[in-house]
Protein backbone atom coordinates (compact mmCIF):
# COMPACT_ATOMS: atom_id res chain seq x y z
CA UNK A 1 0.00 0.00 0.00
CA UNK A 2 3.12 2.68 1.11
CA UNK A 3 5.03 1.44 -2.33
CA UNK A 4 1.47 2.65 -3.81
CA UNK A 5 0.71 5.59 -2.49
CA UNK A 6 4.43 6.72 -3.02
CA UNK A 7 5.91 4.78 -5.66
CA UNK A 8 5.53 7.98 -7.95
CA UNK A 9 8.43 10.12 -5.28
CA UNK A 10 10.49 7.14 -5.82
CA UNK A 11 10.76 7.53 -9.51
CA UNK A 12 11.01 10.73 -9.93
CA UNK A 13 13.64 11.50 -7.90
CA UNK A 14 16.90 10.06 -10.22
CA UNK A 15 17.70 13.68 -11.56
CA UNK A 16 17.87 15.39 -8.47
CA UNK A 17 18.87 13.02 -5.28
CA UNK A 18 17.17 14.13 -1.99
CA UNK A 19 18.82 13.89 1.72
CA UNK A 20 17.73 15.51 4.75
CA UNK A 21 20.13 16.16 7.82
CA UNK A 22 20.07 14.38 11.10
CA UNK A 23 20.28 16.48 14.25
CA UNK A 24 24.14 17.91 14.95
CA UNK A 25 23.48 16.26 18.43
CA UNK A 26 22.06 12.66 17.01
CA UNK A 27 25.33 11.30 19.11
CA UNK A 28 26.69 12.29 22.59
CA UNK A 29 29.69 10.14 23.60
CA UNK A 30 28.81 6.83 22.44
CA UNK A 31 24.97 6.90 22.77
CA UNK A 32 21.94 8.25 20.26
CA UNK A 33 19.88 11.28 21.45
CA UNK A 34 16.14 10.39 21.06
CA UNK A 35 16.61 6.66 19.71
CA UNK A 36 12.79 6.53 19.45
CA UNK A 37 12.54 9.85 17.53
CA UNK A 38 15.16 9.32 15.05
CA UNK A 39 14.23 5.72 14.09
CA UNK A 40 10.59 7.01 13.05
CA UNK A 41 12.15 10.26 11.32
CA UNK A 42 14.07 7.55 9.56
CA UNK A 43 11.23 5.86 8.38
CA UNK A 44 8.98 9.23 7.40
CA UNK A 45 11.79 10.39 5.51
CA UNK A 46 12.03 6.82 3.64
CA UNK A 47 8.02 6.92 3.33
CA UNK A 48 8.67 10.10 1.07
CA UNK A 49 11.24 8.83 -1.46
CA UNK A 50 14.13 10.59 -0.04
CA UNK A 51 17.68 8.81 -0.66
CA UNK A 52 18.98 8.97 2.26
CA UNK A 53 20.16 11.06 4.93
CA UNK A 54 23.53 13.15 5.83
CA UNK A 55 25.05 12.58 9.26
CA UNK A 56 27.64 14.75 11.14
CA UNK A 57 30.35 13.23 12.59
CA UNK A 58 32.17 15.62 15.07
CA UNK A 59 35.90 15.47 15.95
CA UNK A 60 35.00 16.57 19.54
CA UNK A 61 32.64 13.47 19.95
CA UNK A 62 34.58 10.74 18.65
CA UNK A 63 38.25 11.65 19.69
CA UNK A 64 37.24 13.61 22.79
CA UNK A 65 39.32 12.45 25.88
CA UNK A 66 43.29 12.26 24.13
CA UNK A 67 44.92 12.07 20.59
CA UNK A 68 44.38 8.42 19.00
CA UNK A 69 41.66 7.50 21.49
CA UNK A 70 37.98 7.05 19.26
CA UNK A 71 34.90 6.43 20.17
CA UNK A 72 32.75 5.70 17.20
CA UNK A 73 29.99 3.50 19.06
CA UNK A 74 27.08 6.52 18.64
CA UNK A 75 28.04 6.92 14.66
CA UNK A 76 27.74 3.37 13.87
CA UNK A 77 24.22 2.50 15.85
CA UNK A 78 23.14 5.33 13.72
CA UNK A 79 24.83 3.41 10.47
CA UNK A 80 23.08 0.82 11.17
CA UNK A 81 19.82 2.41 11.85
CA UNK A 82 20.10 4.01 8.53
CA UNK A 83 20.63 0.64 6.58
CA UNK A 84 17.53 -1.27 8.32
CA UNK A 85 15.07 1.85 7.40
CA UNK A 86 16.80 1.15 4.12
CA UNK A 87 18.14 4.82 3.34
CA UNK A 88 21.78 5.61 2.30
CA UNK A 89 24.35 7.81 4.44
CA UNK A 90 26.15 10.90 3.43
CA UNK A 91 28.71 11.61 6.24
CA UNK A 92 30.40 14.82 7.30
CA UNK A 93 33.33 14.59 9.15
CA UNK A 94 33.22 17.73 11.28
CA UNK A 95 36.86 19.32 12.22
CA UNK A 96 35.14 22.73 13.70
CA UNK A 97 33.04 23.09 16.72
CA UNK A 98 28.98 24.15 17.22
CA UNK A 99 27.36 26.65 19.59
CA UNK A 100 23.58 25.87 19.26
CA UNK A 101 24.04 22.53 20.67
CA UNK A 102 27.37 23.51 21.74
CA UNK A 103 29.50 20.94 20.61
CA UNK A 104 33.40 21.82 21.28
CA UNK A 105 36.87 20.60 20.06
CA UNK A 106 38.39 18.02 21.98
CA UNK A 107 39.49 18.49 25.15
CA UNK A 108 43.14 17.38 24.55
CA UNK A 109 43.11 19.83 21.67
CA UNK A 110 41.61 22.51 24.12
CA UNK A 111 44.16 21.87 26.86
CA UNK A 112 47.11 22.19 23.81
CA UNK A 113 44.88 26.13 22.62
CA UNK A 114 45.15 27.03 26.62
CA UNK A 115 49.20 27.48 26.48
CA UNK A 116 49.48 28.09 23.06
CA UNK A 117 46.72 30.34 21.85
CA UNK A 118 48.27 31.15 18.02
CA UNK A 119 47.07 27.58 17.10
CA UNK A 120 44.12 29.20 16.82
CA UNK A 121 43.06 32.15 14.08
CA UNK A 122 43.05 35.84 16.17
CA UNK A 123 41.33 38.77 14.73
CA UNK A 124 42.70 42.65 15.08
CA UNK A 125 42.21 42.76 18.63
CA UNK A 126 44.05 39.97 19.64
CA UNK A 127 40.82 37.55 20.34
CA UNK A 128 41.47 33.72 19.52
CA UNK A 129 37.98 31.96 17.61
CA UNK A 130 38.24 28.78 18.93
CA UNK A 131 35.49 27.08 16.93
CA UNK A 132 38.95 25.48 14.63
CA UNK A 133 42.45 25.11 13.92
CA UNK A 134 43.93 28.04 12.09
CA UNK A 135 44.84 26.89 8.85
CA UNK A 136 48.40 28.33 9.43
CA UNK A 137 49.57 25.39 11.64
CA UNK A 138 48.30 22.78 8.47
CA UNK A 139 51.88 21.45 8.84
CA UNK A 140 53.26 23.11 12.22
CA UNK A 141 53.61 19.70 14.59
CA UNK A 142 51.67 22.04 17.61
CA UNK A 143 49.34 19.02 18.57
CA UNK A 144 51.67 16.95 20.70
CA UNK A 145 54.22 16.61 17.99
CA UNK A 146 52.28 15.36 15.56
CA UNK A 147 50.61 18.55 12.41
CA UNK A 148 47.14 19.07 12.65
CA UNK A 149 47.02 17.52 8.37
CA UNK A 150 48.21 13.95 10.01
CA UNK A 151 45.69 14.06 13.05
CA UNK A 152 43.14 14.32 10.53
CA UNK A 153 44.48 12.37 8.27
CA UNK A 154 44.08 9.56 11.04
CA UNK A 155 40.75 10.21 12.12
CA UNK A 156 40.02 9.64 8.14
CA UNK A 157 42.20 6.11 8.37
CA UNK A 158 39.91 5.80 11.59
CA UNK A 159 36.70 6.60 9.91
CA UNK A 160 37.47 4.46 7.01
CA UNK A 161 38.19 1.03 8.79
CA UNK A 162 35.44 1.31 11.30
CA UNK A 163 32.79 1.71 8.90
CA UNK A 164 34.19 0.02 6.38
CA UNK A 165 31.37 -2.50 6.41
CA UNK A 166 28.71 0.48 5.59
CA UNK A 167 31.17 2.26 2.86
CA UNK A 168 29.85 1.02 -0.38
CA UNK A 169 26.18 -0.41 0.73
CA UNK A 170 25.39 2.18 2.92
CA UNK A 171 27.67 4.64 2.97
CA UNK A 172 27.44 5.00 -1.28
CA UNK A 173 26.89 8.83 -1.97
CA UNK A 174 29.68 10.57 0.15
CA UNK A 175 31.99 11.88 2.74
CA UNK A 176 32.24 15.77 3.38
CA UNK A 177 35.60 17.01 4.39
CA UNK A 178 35.21 19.47 6.91
CA UNK A 179 37.07 22.93 5.85
CA UNK A 180 36.87 25.66 8.76
CA UNK A 181 34.32 27.35 10.65
CA UNK A 182 30.78 25.70 10.37
CA UNK A 183 32.81 22.94 8.17
CA UNK A 184 32.97 25.48 5.58
CA UNK A 185 35.93 26.94 3.54
CA UNK A 186 36.77 30.44 4.91
CA UNK A 187 38.07 32.37 7.21
CA UNK A 188 35.77 33.12 10.73
CA UNK A 189 35.19 36.57 9.51
CA UNK A 190 32.36 36.75 11.26
CA UNK A 191 31.64 36.02 14.80
CA UNK A 192 28.47 35.05 16.58
CA UNK A 193 24.79 34.73 14.84
CA UNK A 194 23.68 37.57 13.06
CA UNK A 195 19.92 39.24 13.70
CA UNK A 196 17.65 38.94 10.72
CA UNK A 197 16.63 42.44 10.94
CA UNK A 198 19.91 43.82 11.44
CA UNK A 199 22.06 45.10 8.89
CA UNK A 200 25.00 42.42 8.78
CA UNK A 201 28.90 44.34 8.89
CA UNK A 202 31.25 44.14 6.82
CA UNK A 203 33.08 41.40 8.96
CA UNK A 204 37.19 41.41 10.35
CA UNK A 205 40.35 39.87 8.51
CA UNK A 206 41.48 36.96 10.54
CA UNK A 207 45.42 37.04 9.99
CA UNK A 208 46.69 38.13 13.37
CA UNK A 209 47.82 34.78 15.18
CA UNK A 210 51.74 34.43 14.95
CA UNK A 211 51.58 31.66 12.71
CA UNK A 212 49.29 34.20 10.05
CA UNK A 213 51.44 36.85 10.91
CA UNK A 214 54.93 34.95 10.31
CA UNK A 215 53.37 33.66 6.52
CA UNK A 216 52.17 37.26 5.53
CA UNK A 217 55.23 38.62 6.54
CA UNK A 218 57.59 35.54 4.34
CA UNK A 219 55.47 36.91 1.66
CA UNK A 220 55.34 40.28 1.75
CA UNK A 221 59.60 39.88 1.57
CA UNK A 222 59.98 37.91 -0.95
CA UNK A 223 57.15 40.66 -3.19
CA UNK A 224 60.10 42.99 -2.11
CA UNK A 225 57.53 44.81 -0.23
CA UNK A 226 58.92 44.01 3.38
CA UNK A 227 56.47 46.68 5.16
CA UNK A 228 53.16 44.94 3.57
CA UNK A 229 54.30 41.91 6.13
CA UNK A 230 53.28 43.80 9.39
CA UNK A 231 49.46 43.23 9.44
CA UNK A 232 46.52 43.20 8.16
CA UNK A 233 44.71 46.23 6.33
CA UNK A 234 44.75 49.05 9.06
CA UNK A 235 41.82 50.95 7.53
CA UNK A 236 39.40 48.02 7.11
CA UNK A 237 36.21 48.15 9.66
CA UNK A 238 35.51 45.79 12.64
CA UNK A 239 32.99 42.82 12.90
CA UNK A 240 29.32 44.74 12.83
CA UNK A 241 30.82 47.82 11.55
CA UNK A 242 29.23 48.85 8.01
CA UNK A 243 31.85 48.83 5.12
CA UNK A 244 31.62 52.70 4.82
CA UNK A 245 32.85 53.00 7.89
CA UNK A 246 36.53 53.22 6.75
CA UNK A 247 37.77 53.82 3.32
CA UNK A 248 39.23 49.66 2.17
CA UNK A 249 36.04 49.00 0.99
CA UNK A 250 35.23 52.10 -0.42
CA UNK A 251 33.31 51.69 -3.74
CA UNK A 252 35.62 53.71 -5.60
CA UNK A 253 39.04 54.52 -4.79
CA UNK A 254 39.10 52.57 -1.73
CA UNK A 255 42.30 50.60 -0.77
CA UNK A 256 41.19 46.71 -2.24
CA UNK A 257 41.64 48.42 -5.75
CA UNK A 258 45.08 49.87 -4.69
CA UNK A 259 48.54 47.71 -5.73
CA UNK A 260 48.26 47.00 -1.34
CA UNK A 261 45.08 45.85 -1.40
CA UNK A 262 45.55 43.20 -4.68
CA UNK A 263 48.66 42.13 -3.00
CA UNK A 264 46.97 40.96 0.54
CA UNK A 265 43.74 39.82 -0.68
CA UNK A 266 45.42 37.50 -2.77
CA UNK A 267 47.88 36.39 -0.51
CA UNK A 268 45.32 36.35 1.80
CA UNK A 269 42.99 34.18 -0.23
CA UNK A 270 45.48 31.66 -1.83
CA UNK A 271 45.92 30.85 2.04
CA UNK A 272 42.59 29.78 1.95
CA UNK A 273 42.29 27.73 -1.13
CA UNK A 274 45.74 26.03 -0.26
CA UNK A 275 43.90 25.13 2.57
CA UNK A 276 41.55 23.69 1.35
CA UNK A 277 43.41 21.79 -1.37
CA UNK A 278 45.65 20.06 1.36
CA UNK A 279 41.94 18.69 2.92
CA UNK A 280 40.62 17.41 0.25
CA UNK A 281 43.32 16.15 -1.43
CA UNK A 282 44.05 14.55 2.29
CA UNK A 283 40.43 12.49 1.88
CA UNK A 284 40.69 11.98 -1.77
CA UNK A 285 43.47 9.99 -1.19
CA UNK A 286 42.49 8.04 1.98
CA UNK A 287 39.32 7.30 0.25
CA UNK A 288 40.44 6.93 -3.22
CA UNK A 289 39.36 3.01 -3.34
CA UNK A 290 35.88 3.55 -1.43
CA UNK A 291 34.20 4.36 -4.36
CA UNK A 292 32.62 7.49 -2.77
CA UNK A 293 32.43 11.34 -3.91
CA UNK A 294 34.36 13.64 -1.94
CA UNK A 295 32.56 16.84 -1.03
CA UNK A 296 33.55 20.46 0.64
CA UNK A 297 30.96 23.29 1.80
CA UNK A 298 31.83 26.75 0.29
CA UNK A 299 29.88 29.25 1.96
CA UNK A 300 27.38 31.74 0.31
CA UNK A 301 28.59 34.92 1.15
CA UNK A 302 25.90 37.60 0.07
CA UNK A 303 25.71 40.47 1.99
CA UNK A 304 27.14 43.68 0.31
CA UNK A 305 27.63 41.19 -2.88
CA UNK A 306 25.86 44.65 -4.58
CA UNK A 307 28.69 46.26 -4.30
CA UNK A 308 31.80 46.33 -6.30
CA UNK A 309 34.06 45.60 -3.50
CA UNK A 310 31.95 42.77 -1.99
CA UNK A 311 33.34 43.52 1.44
CA UNK A 312 31.79 39.85 3.27
CA UNK A 313 33.50 37.53 0.97
CA UNK A 314 36.95 39.37 0.91
CA UNK A 315 37.03 39.02 4.49
CA UNK A 316 35.44 35.64 4.28
CA UNK A 317 38.95 34.99 2.11
CA UNK A 318 36.94 34.92 -1.41
CA UNK A 319 38.95 37.42 -3.69
CA UNK A 320 35.49 38.18 -5.24
CA UNK A 321 34.67 41.36 -6.43
CA UNK A 322 32.58 43.77 -9.33
CA UNK A 323 36.15 43.04 -11.47
CA UNK A 324 37.69 39.48 -10.23
CA UNK A 325 36.27 36.04 -10.67
CA UNK A 326 37.16 35.16 -7.30
CA UNK A 327 35.30 31.65 -7.92
CA UNK A 328 36.90 30.33 -10.43
CA UNK A 329 39.97 29.72 -8.53
CA UNK A 330 38.02 27.97 -5.60
CA UNK A 331 35.90 25.60 -8.36
CA UNK A 332 39.53 24.52 -10.54
CA UNK A 333 40.64 23.88 -6.92
CA UNK A 334 37.60 21.58 -6.11
CA UNK A 335 38.21 19.94 -9.79
CA UNK A 336 41.81 19.26 -9.43
CA UNK A 337 40.83 17.24 -6.64
CA UNK A 338 37.41 15.55 -8.47
CA UNK A 339 35.85 16.94 -5.55
CA UNK A 340 31.56 18.09 -5.42
CA UNK A 341 31.09 21.59 -3.67
CA UNK A 342 27.96 21.74 -1.54
CA UNK A 343 26.55 24.84 -1.79
CA UNK A 344 24.11 26.21 1.03
CA UNK A 345 22.01 29.17 1.06
CA UNK A 346 19.40 27.71 -2.23
CA UNK A 347 16.19 29.01 0.03
CA UNK A 348 17.46 32.08 -0.14
CA UNK A 349 16.12 34.86 -2.80
CA UNK A 350 16.91 38.62 -3.29
CA UNK A 351 13.31 40.15 -2.77
CA UNK A 352 13.34 38.96 1.42
CA UNK A 353 16.96 40.42 1.97
CA UNK A 354 17.79 43.92 3.63
CA UNK A 355 17.62 46.54 1.17
CA UNK A 356 20.59 48.71 3.11
CA UNK A 357 22.95 44.98 3.02
CA UNK A 358 23.15 45.03 -0.79
CA UNK A 359 22.29 41.28 -0.45
CA UNK A 360 21.91 39.42 -3.32
CA UNK A 361 22.02 35.45 -2.83
CA UNK A 362 20.54 34.84 -6.20
CA UNK A 363 23.59 36.54 -8.37
CA UNK A 364 26.05 34.98 -6.14
CA UNK A 365 24.74 31.49 -6.58
CA UNK A 366 24.53 32.17 -10.42
CA UNK A 367 28.54 33.49 -9.92
CA UNK A 368 29.76 30.47 -7.95
CA UNK A 369 27.72 28.22 -10.38
CA UNK A 370 29.22 29.93 -13.50
CA UNK A 371 32.54 28.85 -11.97
CA UNK A 372 31.53 24.86 -11.34
CA UNK A 373 30.55 24.86 -15.12
CA UNK A 374 33.25 26.02 -16.43
CA UNK A 375 35.44 23.59 -14.51
CA UNK A 376 32.89 20.66 -14.34
CA UNK A 377 32.79 20.73 -10.64
CA UNK A 378 29.13 19.36 -9.93
CA UNK A 379 26.79 21.24 -6.95
CA UNK A 380 25.09 19.32 -3.74
CA UNK A 381 22.26 22.27 -2.29
CA UNK A 382 21.56 22.99 0.81
CA UNK A 383 19.12 25.29 2.63
CA UNK A 384 20.04 27.77 5.16
CA UNK A 385 16.95 27.62 7.28
CA UNK A 386 13.64 26.05 7.19
CA UNK A 387 10.64 28.15 6.82
CA UNK A 388 12.40 30.79 4.50
CA UNK A 389 9.85 32.97 2.82
CA UNK A 390 9.15 30.87 -0.63
CA UNK A 391 12.31 28.69 0.29
CA UNK A 392 11.05 25.59 -1.17
CA UNK A 393 10.25 27.16 -4.30
CA UNK A 394 13.32 29.01 -4.40
CA UNK A 395 15.25 25.90 -3.82
CA UNK A 396 13.44 24.20 -6.56
CA UNK A 397 14.21 26.91 -9.03
CA UNK A 398 17.73 26.73 -7.73
CA UNK A 399 18.07 22.93 -8.41
CA UNK A 400 16.60 23.12 -11.77
CA UNK A 401 18.67 25.51 -12.99
CA UNK A 402 21.42 25.01 -15.76
CA UNK A 403 24.48 24.53 -12.95
CA UNK A 404 25.79 20.89 -12.43
CA UNK A 405 23.00 20.00 -9.82
CA UNK A 406 22.68 16.46 -8.71
CA UNK A 407 21.44 16.76 -5.14
CA UNK A 408 19.86 18.10 -2.32
CA UNK A 409 20.56 17.72 1.42
CA UNK A 410 17.30 19.55 3.39
CA UNK A 411 18.67 21.06 6.84
CA UNK A 412 17.89 19.60 9.49
CA UNK A 413 15.21 17.52 10.47
CA UNK A 414 13.74 18.40 14.01
CA UNK A 415 10.33 19.85 15.56
CA UNK A 416 10.14 22.38 13.13
CA UNK A 417 10.75 20.12 10.15
CA UNK A 418 7.64 17.94 11.27
CA UNK A 419 5.73 21.03 12.54
CA UNK A 420 2.49 21.08 10.88
CA UNK A 421 2.82 24.56 8.72
CA UNK A 422 6.35 22.67 7.27
CA UNK A 423 5.80 19.04 6.99
CA UNK A 424 2.78 19.10 4.29
CA UNK A 425 4.47 21.92 2.15
CA UNK A 426 8.22 19.77 2.20
CA UNK A 427 5.64 16.62 0.93
CA UNK A 428 4.55 18.73 -1.90
CA UNK A 429 7.86 19.95 -2.72
CA UNK A 430 9.35 16.73 -2.91
CA UNK A 431 6.34 15.62 -5.25
CA UNK A 432 6.87 18.26 -7.39
CA UNK A 433 11.16 18.81 -7.36
CA UNK A 434 11.02 16.21 -10.29
CA UNK A 435 7.53 15.85 -12.15
CA UNK A 436 6.62 19.49 -12.74
CA UNK A 437 3.75 17.55 -15.51
CA UNK A 438 2.59 15.10 -12.76
CA UNK A 439 -0.92 13.79 -14.31
CA UNK A 440 -3.62 13.72 -11.15
CA UNK A 441 -3.83 9.87 -11.88
CA UNK A 442 -0.27 9.50 -10.81
CA UNK A 443 -0.65 10.73 -7.89
CA UNK A 444 -2.09 9.28 -4.38
CA UNK A 445 -5.37 9.83 -3.30
CA UNK A 446 -6.01 12.95 -1.09
CA UNK A 447 -7.58 11.29 1.91
CA UNK A 448 -4.51 7.95 1.41
CA UNK A 449 -1.99 11.03 1.15
CA UNK A 450 -3.45 12.71 4.13
CA UNK A 451 -3.60 9.32 6.24
CA UNK A 452 0.33 8.51 5.45
CA UNK A 453 1.49 11.79 6.62
CA UNK A 454 -0.95 11.83 9.71
CA UNK A 455 0.30 8.40 10.69
CA UNK A 456 4.09 9.66 10.46
CA UNK A 457 3.40 12.26 12.72
CA UNK A 458 1.90 10.39 15.34
CA UNK A 459 4.53 7.58 15.16
CA UNK A 460 7.35 10.84 14.75
CA UNK A 461 6.45 12.26 17.91
CA UNK A 462 9.30 14.40 17.54
CA UNK A 463 10.54 16.31 20.20
CA UNK A 464 14.24 17.04 18.57
CA UNK A 465 15.00 20.73 18.44
CA UNK A 466 15.74 22.75 15.31
CA UNK A 467 19.32 23.16 14.68
CA UNK A 468 20.94 25.12 11.91
CA UNK A 469 22.87 23.55 9.42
Amino acid sequence: MLSRLFGCFILQLNRIRLFAGLPLDVVSGGSVNQFRAISAGLKALKLLGLEGVELPIWWGVVEHESMGKYNWSGYLTIAEMVRKAGLKLNVTLCFHTSSQPKIPLPEWVLDIGKTKSNIFFKDRAGKPYRGCLSLAVDELAVLNGKTPMEVYQDFCESFKSTFSAFIGSTITVGITMGLGPDGELRYPSHRGFAKSDTVPGAGEFQCYDKNMLHLLKQHAEACGKPKWGLGGPHNAPAYSELPTANTFFKDHGGSWESPYGDFFLSWYSSQLIAHGDRLLSLASSVFSDSAVNIFGKVPLMHSWHGTRSHPSELTAGFYNTATRKGYEEVAEMFARNSCKIILPGMDQSDKYQLKESLSSPESLLAEIGTACNKYGVRISGQNSTVGAPDGLKQIKKNMLSENLNDSFIFQRIGAQFFAPEHFPLFVEFVRKLNQPELHSGNLPTKEGNTTAIDSVHTRSNLSIHMQSA
